[in-house]
């Protein structure tokens, strides 16, 4: 005999629908993170000594905002100035990411195309030498992407920095040395990234960094974020070190030329922020007007990962934890996801004197900046153990996907055929397909027996939704809970294609 399923409306009401308990949530979630900021700030203080840096500065972005900055050492060991949140620090190949952006502007502009052949802005590269006569041509989103294929070219790019245009242009005309065919390998290309300047000239009729300033930097509100070190007030100058025969030896500084689209930029924890809170708003898609430099749409598509760079099946956290990563490189940016389906987007910079590293994972809204004026510092092995450290003692979630209105309709007309399935083949909720590959008689057997087995239902849970289109949802019962998914087709409007139940035990909340 089936039992009652029948809820009383007051259970289908739950708190996360509530703004009262999403705020009391999200104030929760801010006490947690403040209760672990003493952790992450030891960790920090313990790896800077570890590694000898003169001076460090992390930051912790959460939902767009600066929330917590942590300082260690010297900016100046000569004067003895202390590093901190307005220092200025040279952060090295974190540049190309906005070299990248311009980029992206200058195409949402309709100025540019990212398929085209970069010949048609740089007239030298036409007629090069490629390894095998049909290769194909260099493209825009080749050099975005590392996969020009050109050789990598760290440290020889570093020493490149102050370079002008004159002797850029003066390689390429000389012939160019190809470690592959371009589109077909990624390698790290520090002179690709020269040329992306070089097409932003070229386009926009402005230098590359009077345009990434106008642009960017400006609407950005980043006053604190220079190309040229001579012009950045002495005091707040971060200076360079190496660590040499136990003891601290400073780096002259370089200038910022041609190749600074690479690696010039020098900037501020406070400025920087700012840009990192460019990168984790354009998650999720929305209805929502624009307030970037950038379209939402662009941040996400220099997010994605345009080119295979790594699989690494021997990698472990920082605190031992093993867990296989794949890497990728989008434009100007690098990405990873975890084998625990973390994604983490970000860059690290690296010259003499300096080391920088900055992450951020859109799903948790979340982000680190570290910068240090150590030569090339590893950086990014203390913001990955900083990011999983908060994760953990935060317990945070990655954040819900939104449910479609059609989502959650099709949720509440699933809900009242199940588990009879009485007039199934009549409600027009499920696709053409559906009743030759699920067959009624067995789909009511199967609901029967399992809402039998987990009792009387208490609780229907809120729908999670997977994107627009794909989901699922709980049934809490006495005995058991039960799972239902579906996916929708891309009709319109959309309607049931594929569907699942199953049986859980207790879940407890």
């Amino acid at each position: 005999m089936i039992k009652q399923y029948v809820l009383p409306v007051y259970l289908l009401v739950l708190c996360t629908l509530s703004l009262t308990c999403k705020a009391q949530e999200s104030e929760e979630g801010r006490k947690r993170i403040e209760a672990a900021l003493p952790v992450l700030d030891q960790l920090f203080t313990n790896y800077a000594r570890q590694n000898h840096f003169p001076g460090f500065v992390y930051g912790l972005v959460v939902d767009g905002k600066l929330v917590h900055t942590g300082t260690f050492g010297k900016s100046n060991l000569s004067t003895g100035t202390p590093a901190g949140s307005a220092t200025a620090f040279r952060i090295a190949s974190m540049t190309k990411s906005f070299t990248a952006m311009a980029i992206l502007k200058l195409r949402d502009e309709g100025k540019l195309r990212l398929d085209d052949p970069a010949y048609l802005y740089i007239p030298e590269l036409k007629g090069q030498t490629f390894p095998g006569s049909d290769a194909a041509e260099i493209t825009v989103r080749n050099l975005l992407t590392h996969g020009a294929g050109f050789p990598e070219d760290n440290p020889w790019g570093d020493r490149q920095l102050g370079k002008t245009d004159i002797s850029l242009i003066a390689l390429i005309k000389k012939g160019i040395s190809f470690s592959n065919p371009p589109g077909m390998q990624y390698e790290y290309s520090n002179l690709g990234f020269a040329m992306l300047g070089y097409i932003i000239g070229k386009v926009s009729g402005e230098s590359y960094e009077q345009y990434i300033s106008h642009n960017i930097l400006d609407p950005l509100g980043m006053k604190h974020t220079y190309w040229e070190f001579d012009l950045v007030p002495p005091r707040d100058l971060a200076h360079g070190y190496r660590w040499l025969n136990a003891s601290w030896v400073e780096q002259p500084m370089l200038h910022s030329g041609t190749y600074g689209a690479m690696g010039g930029m020098i900037t501020t924890m406070e400025d920087f922020s700012k840009y990192v809170a460019l990168h984790l708003a354009a998650w999720p898609a929305r209805e929502e007007r624009e307030t970037g430099p950038l379209k939402r749409s662009s941040v996400r598509e220099m997010q994605f990962p345009w080119n295979f760079s790594g699989f690494n099946t021997q990698y472990r956290y920082p605190g031992g934890r093993p867990c296989p990563l794949v890497s990728a490189y989008a434009y100007g940016l690098g990405w990873t996801r975890d084998c625990e389906g973390r994604v983490y987007i970000g860059h690290s910079g690296g010259l003499p004197g300096f080391g920088s590293n900055w992450r951020i994972l859109p799903d948790y809204g979340i982000g680190i900046i570290s910068f240090s004026n150590l030569t090339y510092a590893s950086t990014s092995v203390i913001n990955m153990q900083l990011l999983d450290t908060l994760i953990s003692m935060a317990r945070l979630k990655p954040r819900a996907a939104a449910v479609s209105p059609i989502l959650q309709q099709r949720k509440n007309e699933l809900m009242q055929i199940l588990p009879q399935w009485k007039g199934a083949e009549a409600s027009g909720i499920f696709a053409e397909n559906f009743f030759l590959d699920y067959f009624p008689d067995s789909r009511r057997k199967e609901a029967t027996e399992l809402f039998n087995r987990a009792g009387r239902i208490t609780r229907v849970r809120d729908m999670v939704a997977e994107n627009n289109l794909r989901g699922s949802f709980v049934l809490e019962g006495e005995h058991a809970d039960i799972v239902v998914s579906f996916t929708l087709t891309p009709e319109n409007p959309p309607l049931i294609q594929e569907y699942h139940i199953l049986l859980k035990k207790k879940d407890p909340l």
